[in-house]
């Protein structure tokens, strides 16, 4: 299975405390080398969990997800500037979904283009404009 993973989903897998830790875990165990994620995430995780943890557990825990990129087994995808037109277009052809940061646009896009349609995350935008993504846990 092939998991694109939302900032919400690597905060749950940060965050011991969170209600879908457990789960979120399980999925990620279970989707082994199958994991997507982008720089837009990337960035709002690095500001999100420097923001709400100590320090050292989020230096270790960005540390850690980064070796896992570079060893092979997450995939980090860039936003191009291909990909953040087609969001910018996605993003004004929803014009009545105001809620949707522009980074989930730019998910939506690279799950597009990669046939993704499993995404760790408790983000009901995934699903609120139905192009067939399913939320787990």
């Amino acid at each position: 299975m092939k998991l694109f993973i939302d900032t919400w989903g690597w905060y749950a897998l940060y965050a011991e405390d969170e209600p879908s830790h457990q789960r979120a875990k399980e999925l990620w165990k279970a989707a082994h080398s199958q994991i997507y994620t982008t720089d837009y995430v990337l960035d709002e995780l690095i500001t999100l969990v420097f923001t709400k943890g100590h320090f050292t557990e989020a230096r270790k825990f960005v540390l850690n997800l980064l070796k896992s990129i570079e060893q092979g087994y997450t995939t980090l995808e860039s936003i191009t500037p291909e990909r953040f037109e087609k969001a910018w277009q996605m993003h004004l052809k929803y014009e009545d979904k105001p809620k949707i940061s522009f980074t989930d646009f730019t998910s939506f896009v690279v799950m597009q283009e990669l046939q993704i349609s499993d995404v760790l995350t408790d983000d009901k935008h995934f699903v609120q404009i139905n192009l067939g993504f399913q939320r787990r846990p």
